[in-house]
């Protein structure tokens, strides 16, 4: 079983690279998240592996590759525990937990389907499907970083401040800093017309 290859990357695309180690290059898919983050090629490369099975018989094994053992061990966790999960659906739902493992990880344990659907762009189909297979598992996944929306969950839903996340993300912020800053605008500030709340977002922005 290959744990991870270390060597040169030869090619790379948005759903798969090719390392070469040993003379020997070998192809490997990925996640959009993780071809974000790729060196250049003919840079080198430590990647952690999966193997995965499939054709008739399981006789043709596909590799599947991760720059962190905490998004591997997430994947595994998906594609192990949730029902109808293949190898490859699991990368997408993988790409997705990949914007803040530490959310994903707090929502499911809190059986917030809100948070899932809203943050991570899972149907509250899918959203209930997770958090059916892994709120007695999830635990037990090391996630390395904080929380970057550790107040959304108080207005996920909420029509206002979704619209002055997406007007603050249009002048350029990034997603988990203007919901934060939506969110604290919001408080004590239920009344608050849109573009007050915006404006209120854009001063909190610029305080921090």
């Amino acid at each position: 079983m290959i744990d991870y290859l270390n060597g040169i990357l030869d090619y790379k695309s948005s759903d798969e690279i090719i390392v070469e180690t040993g003379g020997i290059g070998y192809k490997v898919f990925i996640p959009v998240s993780t071809f974000s983050k790729l060196p250049e090629s003919g840079s080198v490369v430590k990647i952690y592996i999966v193997e995965a099975a499939a054709g008739m018989y399981g006789g043709v094994i596909s590799l599947y590759g991760f720059l962190t053992k905490e998004e591997r061990d997430m994947y595994l966790l998906i594609k192990d525990e949730v029902p109808g999960t293949g190898a490859k659906k699991a990368m997408e739902y993988t790409d997705k937990v990949s914007k803040s493992f530490a959310d994903f990880k707090t929502a499911v344990m809190a059986k917030n389907a809100s948070m899932l659907n809203d943050i991570f762009g899972f149907t509250k189909k899918t959203a209930d499907k997770l958090i059916a297979a892994l709120k007695d598992k999830i635990s037990g996944v090391n996630v390395s970083g904080a929380e970057k929306w550790h107040e959304a969950s108080k207005t996920l839903g909420n029509p206002a401040v979704s619209e002055a996340v997406l007007a603050l993300i249009s002048l350029g912020y990034k997603e988990s800093e203007a919901r934060n800053a939506a969110n604290a605008a919001y408080a004590n500030s239920e009344n608050i017309s849109i573009e007050e709340l915006i404006k209120k977002s854009l001063k909190y922005i610029g305080s921090i």
